[in-house]
């Protein structure tokens, strides 16, 4: 079965450009007497796909509310387990890409462990509510909640468009959506270093320009979801194991933190 590269750095390590039968059906042709014997996974369905991705989701959402949580005394605290978080995330993300672990329950989990801590802190601070008292940030919750319902809403948005074949994923689209990303990629690592050096940060100082690039990036994580439901797709098709679900839901929720981070952020830059 042909699978298209994809430019999700958990799904990457599992495509490649040429066609290729990595995952067979569970049911497989045995040399001896000819006979059919079920492998110890069955094939992976839609419905594990669901299940896993609701369970990482809640994961997230979880150690979103700690952290939270954890502001409220220690902000300090907070802060650190922000950091610690997005670093956290970044290495598990790696590890699973790297060190072949696509599919691994565990890695998918403690990568939604970071990533909630991740979530929770930045909520706190592009919204403001970092130290101080929630009286003060009354509209902290009503951003949150459209950062939320704007991820869910693009969400459904890019599946009803994938469904319906308005946009396909092809090799073309791929690579194109991947360049775009590289630069974006680029473009903030270039502004980290310029913020370090001059104190300037273009991209993300709310100005008409960060503005521009946070819509960028915002339309690159919505079009980033048709190739985590096309690869989706592919595995089911494939008959790939079970347990792949779990690859999935670690690749739809890398998508989903990045698209609620772009648009909490944009938010910011119109509250502020």
């Amino acid at each position: 079965m042909y699978i298209v590269r994809s430019s999700n750095p958990v799904f990457s390590s599992l495509t490649s450009s040429r066609n290729r039968s990595a995952y067979q059906n569970p049911y497989q042709q045995m040399p001896y007497g000819g006979q059919q014997v079920q492998t110890s996974d069955r094939a992976m369905t839609v419905d594990d796909v669901i299940a896993k991705t609701s369970i990482t989701l809640g994961i997230i959402i979880t150690f979103a509310v700690i952290n939270f949580a954890i502001s409220t005394f220690s902000p300090a605290l907070a802060v650190l387990l922000t950091i610690v978080g997005g670093i956290g995330g970044f290495i598990t993300v790696l590890v699973s890409t790297f060190g072949k672990k696509y599919g691994s329950a565990p890695v998918t989990i403690i990568y939604a462990v970071f990533e909630g801590l991740f979530v929770g802190g930045v909520s706190l601070l592009f919204t403001g509510l970092l130290g101080n008292s929630l009286g003060k940030n009354v509209d902290a919750g009503v951003m949150i909640g459209q950062a939320v319902l704007g991820t869910i809403g693009v969400f459904i948005g890019m599946l009803f468009v994938y469904k319906t074949g308005a946009v396909k994923v092809t090799p073309r689209f791929n690579r194109i959506l991947t360049g775009c990303i590289i630069g974006v990629v680029v473009l903030s690592v270039g502004n980290v270093l310029l913020y370090m050096f001059t104190g300037s940060n273009p991209l993300t100082d709310g100005g008409p320009l960060a503005i521009v690039f946070s819509l960028v990036c915002i339309v690159l994580a919505a079009l980033s979801f048709l190739q985590d439901f096309d690869m989706a797709d592919s595995l089911v098709r494939a008959g790939a194991p079970s347990k792949m679900a779990w690859g999935v839901a670690l690749g739809l929720a890398v998508t989903l933190v990045w698209l609620y981070t772009e648009i909490l952020r944009l938010l910011s830059y119109f509250r502020n």
